[in-house]
């Protein structure tokens, strides 16, 4: 389903991009199935890149060239050369007894080096020598005489006009089930030429067969196929290599297989050549050759060793490079055309040649529309550079098993259409993804920015409960002019606010309230239920201050608890000290119970009597009180569990064994070292020192952590009756 566990618009937009995708994806199908030919070069290079990677090995070299190389023209003199040097030539390639010579050189016209030639220019001057050129055969003659005494094929020059030339072509069958028996139209698919231009009539009667020498349309630039037979204004001809080959086999014709326009193959006696649609053969080039040459000067030396060229197939072909129109191959090396006859009938003797499947087509509309679908899913889903290697991954793939199927069995299939067209869909699909990531993130950054400003309006506010709620706490100031009592307190919320609380004041000229309060969690909720708790037990103390202090705290329970939908609870430690005696009454309320620090040091002890549930957890429940006698200079330090519950980066915990220590040592005068001169002189165990104390000594152990929790600390100090404060 599309969007599935997106947000709403990001499915649509997801859903927009798909649509694209599958549009686009089926018209790139369109060009990658049915191979426009404006697209042929694309898959033309790809399937030269497979050959260039990977070119044929030569197995073995059926097919020799006779080369009129540049050697043999600075031996013999420049081209044209008398046809008898010719003669001499093809004799003496005959004396090996090679299976067939092909003569890929074009001669329309008459030697003009024959006897009866020069026999018009020199008659007048010289009578004695025109009568002894006139009783020698011409030169054409000669070389028809070698023509005529073994297994030459001459070659044909296409035309696309007509020519008026006889064409000597060997007899073809045509085999097509499908045709109606009185059906004598050739294949509609063949390569077609309007007339040809063969040798003089002399030399072309004197051949014992006949091919074209055409390689291919040097308009197309490179030559990769080569048509096996063309259709000559009617008639089947073959190629030069087919007509040697026909020659070498002894085969008296040659059979074309078809179905109606479609070419099947050419047979041979009982061998046969696939072809493709039209009749022409892909051929799998390998590298220049030395192996294939002989210089035409060394036959005519006799330097040539005889099984050089018997057996063989021998084209004497011109290779200088005055002379030669050189072709280009798909290896980006340039052959002339006798060189590629060889190579065709190399890959005819050994059947390397290369196939296009008829199956191939859809073959790659198959995999470039699964893979397609696949970038289509995965692009605006995935980061851009996951698919990214997705994309590149696909490509890779169907290149690498198309020169597999290259490899292995001589196939062609096209990689490179579908994997341009592969990228273009990425790309169109990458971009769209990416113009509607930004989309979406300018609405986030203008989401983000009203949420910055309410935020900023919250922190405000914060800021200010903040304030207020410190305001709300008692300073100590407001017993400055107690002599009797020295008291400290701090709060650090864990967050802006916190739901720690505490609280003192005078209930008469001799008594002194005070408590320190927990509200289950932090945050705003919790600080807005600590001030409704503090006030509401301030309220019950100061509605009955001569009320016992197991009294204050069931009132305060009754009062806390009575509008509570949230059920917070609260820890509660309240006490009342008796400054004229020192006596303390006190009541706990499930908080942690309180350290003693005796004057001038000593053993802590800790006040346990008085506990009872928190506040709001039990409805009605009878707090009991405890009682102490404070000595001279004893403190009661009270904290809440953020002290003990801190933790640092590691998640340890800082414990009661860590307060224990520090309260141990600021009690006893052996405090901070760190401590300012003014403070060491104003007396060990004061309660500021000893508040201070203690959060310095939490905050140096929790270091870079999260609070974990408000933390209070709150001490006492009863200095006796009418002794002033140090």
């Amino acid at each position: 389903m599309i969007g599935r566990g997106l947000p709403g618009s990001e499915a649509l937009a997801t859903g927009r991009i798909w649509t694209v995708g599958l549009l686009l994806l089926g018209m790139l199908a369109a060009v990658v199935g049915l191979e426009p030919s404006w697209n042929s070069q694309l898959q033309l290079f790809g399937f030269d890149a497979y050959q260039i990677a990977a070119p044929r090995k030569v197995e073995t070299t059926p097919a020799i060239i006779v080369a009129i190389d540049e050697k043999s023209l600075a031996a013999l003199g420049q081209w044209p050369w008398p046809r008898t040097i010719l003669a001499e030539l093809i004799r003496d390639i005959e004396q090996f007894a090679p299976r067939a010579i092909g003569v890929d050189i074009q001669m329309s016209e008459a030697d003009r080096m024959s006897p009866q030639l020069l026999l018009q220019r020199a008659g007048k001057d010289d009578p004695v020598l025109a009568a002894r050129l006139a009783v020698l055969p011409s030169n054409d003659t000669e070389l028809a005489a070698a023509i005529g005494a073994g297994p030459v094929v001459l070659g044909l020059t296409g035309s696309p006009d007509p020519t008026g030339k006889t064409l000597r072509a060997a007899p073809f069958a045509v085999s097509d089930r499908t045709r109606h028996a009185d059906d004598t139209s050739l294949p509609r698919n063949l390569s077609r030429f309007g007339g040809v231009f063969p040798s003089i009539d002399e030399l072309d009667r004197a051949a014992v067969g006949h091919g074209l020498m055409s390689v291919g349309d040097p308009a197309k630039g490179v030559i990769r196929r080569i048509p096996l037979v063309s259709n000559v204004n009617g008639t089947l001809t073959p190629a030069l290599s087919v007509e040697m080959l026909r020659i070498a086999l002894r085969a008296p014709s040659l059979k074309l297989d078809a179905s109606g326009s479609t070419v099947h193959g050419v047979s041979i006696g009982n061998f046969s050549a696939p072809t493709e649609a039209d009749g022409a053969m892909r051929i799998y080039y390998s590298p220049r050759d030395a192996r294939r040459y002989v210089s035409a000067l060394d036959v005519l030396n006799g330097k040539v060793a005889p099984e050089m060229l018997r057996d063989k197939l021998v084209l004497i072909g011109m290779t200088g490079l005055a002379l030669t129109d050189y072709q280009n191959t798909p290896l980006g090396e340039a052959m002339p055309g006798s060189e590629i006859h060889a190579q065709l009938l190399e890959n005819m003797n050994d059947q390397t040649w290369l196939t296009r499947p008829s199956w191939a087509a859809m073959l790659e509309v198959t995999v470039f529309v699964l893979l397609g679908l696949a970038l289509i899913w995965a692009t605006p889903r995935w980061k851009p550079r996951n698919a990214a290697l997705l994309a590149i991954l696909c490509v890779v793939v169907m290149a690498v098993a198309a020169f597999l199927g290259f490899r292995l069995q001589r196939q062609l299939f096209d990689a490179a259409t579908p994997g341009v067209a592969l990228l273009l869909l990425f790309c169109t699909l990458l971009v769209m993804t990416l113009s509607e990531a930004a989309r979406r993130r300018k609405a986030l950054e203008k989401v983000v920015q009203v949420q910055r400003e309410e935020a900023a309006v919250v922190a405000g506010e914060l800021k200010a409960a903040q304030r207020i709620q410190t305001g709300i706490l008692p300073r100590a100031e407001l017993l400055h002019g107690e002599s009797r009592v020295d008291l400290a307190a701090s709060m650090i919320p864990a967050r802006e606010v916190g739901g720690d609380l505490y609280d003192f004041f005078l209930l008469d000229d001799d008594r002194l309230f005070f408590l320190v309060g927990d509200v289950a969690g932090k945050g705003l909720s919790a600080s807005i239920f600590m001030a409704i708790s503090k006030a509401l037990y301030k309220s019950a103390t100061l509605r009955q201050p001569d009320a016992a202090i197991s009294d204050l705290m069931r009132a305060a329970n009754l009062e806390v608890s009575r509008d509570n939908p949230e059920m917070f609870f609260v820890t509660v430690f309240a006490g009342i000290v008796d400054l004229a005696t020192g006596r303390m009454a006190y009541c706990n309320a499930g908080h942690e119970n309180p350290y003693l620090l005796p004057p001038g040091g000593g053993n802590l002890s800790r006040l346990t009597d008085g506990a009872g549930p928190p506040l709001c957890t039990v409805e009605g429940f009878p707090y009991t009180a405890g009682t102490h006698a404070m000595g001279q200079g004893e403190m009661l330090c009270l904290v809440t569990d953020g002290v003990v519950d801190a933790h640092d980066v590691s998640e340890e915990r800082y414990g009661p064994a860590r307060l224990q220590a520090v309260l141990d040592r600021s009690g006893s005068g052996q405090g901070d070292a760190r401590a300012s001169a003014d403070t060491a002189r104003a007396g060990a165990g004061t309660s500021r020192r000893v508040v201070d104390a203690v959060l310095a000594d939490v905050n140096s152990f929790v270091g870079a952590a999260e609070p974990a929790d408000d933390i209070t600390v709150l001490a006492l100090r009863w200095l006796g009756s009418g002794v002033s404060a140090r």
